[in-house]
């Protein structure tokens, strides 16, 4: 059953190599915000599920995700006013409706950071620096291309080739003392450089600081083209928890005289999924609106 005056939401956002969910609460409006928006009101997470795609069907994943949330909330399907989907869910049957990636991630990382007026998504494939107001609006953005070597899915090659394991990744890049820098942002050609470097016996630790030292200078220059300038930008996406890349992008602030506090979340990786579930609250709000307007007319 509903509790009476909430609302309930689960956003499920699946990219290219997790499927995240999270269901959350919220209280009813309260009234018209500065600019006439409706205010959001004490939304509550209840419950949130991650899970690795590898070669399983993203769609299957979706509703263990939804049912996984709601059993771990002990909370029914009917208790839901809203799924919503966000990233590559736009074919989730069940959901209610679908959300631009980028919104998402802007409305959680605000979620997750109150202080954040950037986002850096970091994903699979690409990466994206989005400029942000305090409600989590989108301001401007700029993403990596197709090709740059700065991606999740690239750095978890050079890690397979290195043998070394994903979570190894950020520890060991900490220990570097002569990182090696990657020159190329051509993810084929980086591999290469990778390989010489191998050859050349330079060490493991100082491979991958110096591929993040080249990921970090790319998303500092995304942070300066959208006009960013002060104040915190925090990492989502699969790579937000990433230790090395996080130094790294703290490091190449410093050296461009970037004037922003970089730093990430234990949630980060579920930024998404949280902007679905506020967003989906929020549309719910409005359609509720919309037929209590056309039934009082």
């Amino acid at each position: 059953m509903k509790p009476e005056g909430t609302i309930t939401t689960v956003g499920i956002d699946i990219g290219s190599g997790a499927v995240k969910t999270a269901l959350f609460r919220s209280r009813e409006i309260e009234g018209p915000g500065a600019g006439g928006e409706t205010r959001e009101s004490g939304a509550a997470w209840l419950a949130k599920r991650c899970e690795r795609i590898r070669r399983r069907d993203p769609m299957a994943l979706a509703q263990e995700g939804l049912d996984g949330v709601l059993a771990d909330a002990g909370l029914a399907r009917d208790d839901v006013h809203y799924i919503a989907t966000t990233g590559e869910g736009e074919n989730v049957r069940f959901a209610t409706g679908h959300f631009y990636s980028m919104t998402t991630h802007a409305r959680g990382g605000v979620f997750l950071d109150p202080e954040a007026r950037a986002v850096v998504d970091i994903g699979a494939l690409n990466g994206r620096a989005i400029a942000v107001d305090a409600r989590g609006k989108v301001l401007s953005y700029k993403m990596t291309s197709q090709c740059a070597s700065g991606s999740g899915q690239f750095l978890e090659n050079i890690a397979r080739y290195l043998g070394v394991a994903v979570e190894e990744i950020g520890p060991l890049s900490c220990t570097s003392r002569d990182p090696e820098k990657v020159s190329s942002i051509c993810a084929v050609l980086a591999e290469t450089d990778v390989i010489n470097m191998v050859s050349r016996g330079i060490a493991t630790p100082d491979i991958l600081k110096g591929i993040h030292l080249s990921m970090a200078s790319r998303i500092v220059k995304l942070l300066k083209v959208t006009g960013v300038k002060d104040g915190v930008a925090l990492l989502t996406g699969g790579l937000a928890l990433d230790a090395g890349l996080l130094a790294a992008i703290q490091e190449e602030m410093v050296n461009e005289k970037v004037k922003v506090q970089a730093r990430s979340h234990a949630d980060s990786i579920y930024a998404g999924a949280v902007g679905a579930a506020l967003w989906g609250a929020y549309r719910h709000r409005r359609l509720h609106a919309l037929e209590g307007a056309a039934v009082a007319a």
